[in-house]
């Protein structure tokens, strides 16, 4: 083992923590951050030895990155609770069931091989603000270390605690056939076995683990797993297709006709869903979200209010949880249900429950009860290498550009901009409704790219084309991801 530590300052996130194992981070690395988190959780719970809940995905090198982890928080005091093999909402369920001070989830999510990273939270719930995560950086790289002594206290089963609280409480009574796509990841040993308790047929895909991914990256955004998900529900005659990511907190959705359903359309399905059971409720979504929400004469027929607010897990889930709202919605695919329905985090699995809820309270097929919902024509979402060292001040440049535009009323595609949103990265409206999105990704180096019209599909590509010049133009894009 290198005796220098290694650990890169661009891989603290704005409210996780992700790097290329070895060339971004080493084991030497992982104990330094373990000790910075563990000096910041005893700061704010105010305990000499908090209890902290810690877990890890299926990765090869997953369980080792806990080991160094778990040894700087116990250098500082942390009593530690490792639960295995986990979800990242197994993890923050077991704060919960556990009654513990803190989480460390070992995830790189739906990264590529060789990402790892740390999803961390204190508050119930909640996971690190951009504020934490600045804070967490500043102790770990100026070594701003608490001495202590901790201890380490093994968690038998755990799964079995959160497989039962999901199927106990969800309970369908009409037999609904899922084709459950989990890309080789971890979800693979929760989902099929939860949906499977609460009365669905499903049809595995993917679902042994395999941390080489063979075939897709576990990525519910990605085109390659959603095409597969799709072939499968037609060949399975299936009601609905779920695909999950790495680490369990989100989810895609195609409908019974093998057609992908953007998630942030999903949510508005389940919000209407909602809306008449919970009349005066409160939903958030993500600025990468449809504008539909704002219009819903369903949602405004219950005396319902949507807030759009900054993309990002973190983001969302503390909005849900200061609002006070029943549910939020990011198109990603993170959706965080409050109770009575959930705990307030994002859960992929408990989120395809609830759309199971939906195709049990109606006679209805996935797609009919889509095609119910005002047509639009959006885009996945894209995005464009951008370097982390660059790309938040690319965006600033890029705010200024648009607003420029706005204030000088230049026509992109015949129609001058009526609104700009500004929360996070810039959000730009059109007379009819149409709109694009340009901002900076918070966990890889790229830009992230929207666009959707609720006119036509060729005025959604003239949008991704108007911001494709301007982000060309400032000569820092690399490739994209995904194009249209």
């Amino acid at each position: 083992m290198s005796k220098q530590i290694k650990i890169d300052p661009f891989g603290f996130r704005e409210y996780d923590a992700r790097w290329i194992y070895e060339k971004d981070i080493n084991k030497l690395g992982v104990e330094s951050l373990g000790k910075g988190l563990g000096t910041q959780i005893i700061k704010h719970t105010h305990k000499k030895n908090p209890k902290v809940i810690v877990g890890h995905d299926y990765r090869s090198y997953s369980e080792e990155i806990k080991t160094f982890l778990k040894k700087g928080l116990i250098s500082t005091g942390c009593n530690i609770q490792d639960i295995g093999l986990s979800l990242s909402p197994t993890v923050y369920f077991a704060q919960f069931n556990l009654n513990a001070d803190a989480v460390a989830m070992v995830t790189a999510s739906h990264n590529e091989n060789g990402w790892t990273g740390v999803k961390m939270g204190i508050q119930k719930g909640l996971t690190h603000t951009s504020e934490e995560m600045k804070e967490l950086k500043d102790i770990t790289l100026n070594n701003k270390f608490i001495k202590g002594n901790g201890n380490e206290e093994k968690i038998e089963n755990f799964q079995k605690i959160y497989i039962q609280d999901l199927v106990q409480k969800n309970k369908i009574n009409k037999e609904i056939k899922a084709v459950v796509a989990c890309g080789n990841g971890t979800a693979g040993i929760f989902a099929p076995k939860i949906l499977r308790g609460i009365g669905c047929k499903v049809v595995e895909l993917d679902c042994n683990l395999d941390f080489t991914f063979p075939k897709y990256n576990p990525n519910p955004e990605d085109l390659k797993m959603l095409q597969e998900i799709s072939k499968s529900v037609k060949e399975n005659n299936a009601d609905i297709g779920f695909g999950f990511d790495g680490d369990g907190d989100r989810v895609g959705v195609i409908d019974n006709k093998g057609n992908e359903i953007f998630s942030d359309k999903i949510g508005l399905l389940i919000a209407r869903s909602l809306a008449s059971k919970h009349e005066g409720s409160k939903f958030v979504v993500d600025v990468k979200s449809t504008g539909l929400y704002a219009k819903d004469k369903i949602l405004l027929d219950n005396n319902c209010k949507t807030i759009y607010w900054k993309t990002g897990h973190s983001h969302i889930k503390r909005k849900v949880n200061t609002e006070k709202a029943l549910a939020g919605f990011e198109k990603s695919g993170h959706f965080f249900f409050n109770q009575p329905l959930g705990y307030g985090y994002d859960d992929g699995i408990n989120s395809a429950i609830q759309i199971c809820h939906l195709l049990n309270d109606q006679s209805k097929k996935m797609n009919e009860i889509f095609n119910e919902l005002p047509s639009t024509f959006q885009t996945p979402t894209m995005a464009p290498f951008c370097k982390d060292e660059e790309k938040y001040q690319v965006v600033e440049d890029l705010i200024k550009k648009v607003e420029k535009i706005k204030a000088e009323n230049v026509k992109i595609d015949g129609q001058i901009i009526t609104e700009i949103l500004t929360i996070n990265g810039v959000r730009f409206s059109f007379e009819d409704g149409s709109w694009g999105l340009i901002r900076a990704s918070s966990n890889k180096p790229s830009l992230v790219i929207v666009t959707e019209s609720p006119t036509s599909n060729e005025r959604k590509k003239k949008i991704f084309d108007f911001i494709d010049d301007l982000i060309q133009k400032t000569g820092k894009i690399g490739e994209y991801d995904q194009k249209i």
